[in-house]
């Protein structure tokens, strides 16, 4: 089966690096979800070299700084599924980046927790 990210035009790139690259989530959360996505094709977090976790997290950086300026939310969810346990369904590492804003949901408390019915309200 072909990989969706491996072959991702470079008019939908936004940012990169040598190991990496941000784009808009086709399907996103809230305005201006972002992937950064890994550019070795291999689908497990954990599986990443030293050096690919520093250019994941440095780009997520820059990312994260454009959406600052362009959008300025209240906040952000940051997220790696990994596994189709945990909702993994494109086999190639990306990390979520999706911004947050005031009144997007009712009661953000738990943030990524909520996940699981039985964790919310939470009130840590």
């Amino acid at each position: 089966m072909r990989c969706r990210f491996c072959h991702i035009t470079n008019e939908r790139v936004e940012f990169e690096n040598d190991l990496a690259f941000s784009i808009y989530d086709k399907y996103p959360v809230n305005e201006g979800h972002m992937l950064i996505i890994s550019k070795r094709h291999f689908a497990d977090f954990f599986a990443a070299s030293e050096e690919e976790i520093a250019a994941l997290f440095n780009l997520l950086k820059e990312t994260r700084d454009y959406l600052e300026e362009k959008y300025q939310p209240a906040g952000y969810n940051v997220g790696v599924n990994v596994g189709e346990a945990a909702g993994q369904t494109v086999d190639h590492l990306h990390i979520h980046l999706i911004p947050r804003y005031e009144g997007d949901v009712d009661d953000p408390r738990g943030g990524v927790r909520k996940l699981k019915e039985e964790l919310v309200p939470y009130y840590g």
